[in-house]
């Protein structure tokens, strides 16, 4: 079996998946709101990198701009709204406890495992990097699901979600060479604002029944006037 040769661009492709997935199972074992977020603002970071890199090696110049625009939501805005939400719901220092730590971490290899199982069909009409960058993004994006499934508190469940969002947009550019700027602007302006109002609800929430626990909220029945 001949041994693959990659290119330089594949290579920093498959290192920063790797670190992707890696930023996402620390995620998965993070017990502090505050760390999770630091967490999600470096994979922003990672995703911008990769799009600096798709747009240098390609070149694709209009990738240069979707970076920045990484950069300016998940790196810098949207971690500094979140981290302003939880300190203003004084929560920056619970550390929320991770029942049955071993097996979600089996379970999120496992998981990773499937993912490339998934894409192997796929094997013959690619390069090696979209094929694991296909992988790697499936991953992220089962394993933020992971995340959503096994923690209680609704602001973890939104990283979560954004998460899946990054897992999405890092296929995008490292497999099909990134979408057209129309709609990369159209996704940064849905995040933004879903970020805006899920901090709404929070506020809402945690003024109805002083708690963000989603076991509280599943509780919750109607009341007969």
């Amino acid at each position: 079996m001949p041994v693959p040769v990659y290119s330089v661009y594949e290579q920093a492709i498959l290192f920063i998946a790797a670190l992707v997935v890696f930023t996402s199972f620390l995620m998965l074992g993070q017990k502090r709101l505050s760390g999770m977020i630091h967490l999600f603002a470096a994979q922003g970071a990672l995703l911008a990198a990769t799009t600096a890199l798709a747009a240098y090696a390609l070149p694709y110049p209009h990738l240069y701009v979707s970076a920045l625009i990484i950069v300016t939501l998940k790196v810098i805005l949207i971690p500094a709204m979140l981290h302003r939400l939880i300190v203003r719901l004084d929560m920056h220092r619970d550390a929320e406890p991770l029942y049955l730590y071993g097996y979600v971490m089996m379970a999120a290899a496992a998981l990773v495992m499937f993912s490339y199982y998934v894409v192997e069909p796929i094997e013959h009409l690619s390069t090696l990097a979209t094929r694991n960058a296909m992988a790697v993004s499936l991953a992220v994006v089962l394993l933020g699901m992971l995340l959503m499934i096994t923690r209680r508190q609704v602001v973890t469940h939104v990283i979560g979600f954004m998460a899946i969002e990054n897992g999405l947009f890092f296929a995008a550019v490292a497999s099909t060479q990134g979408m057209p700027m129309v709609v990369e602007l159209g996704i940064a302006f849905d995040v933004l604002v879903a970020a805006v109002i899920f901090g709404v609800f929070f506020f809402h929430i945690r003024s109805s029944i002083d708690s963000l626990d989603v076991d509280r909220l599943n509780r919750l029945s109607e009341v007969e006037p």
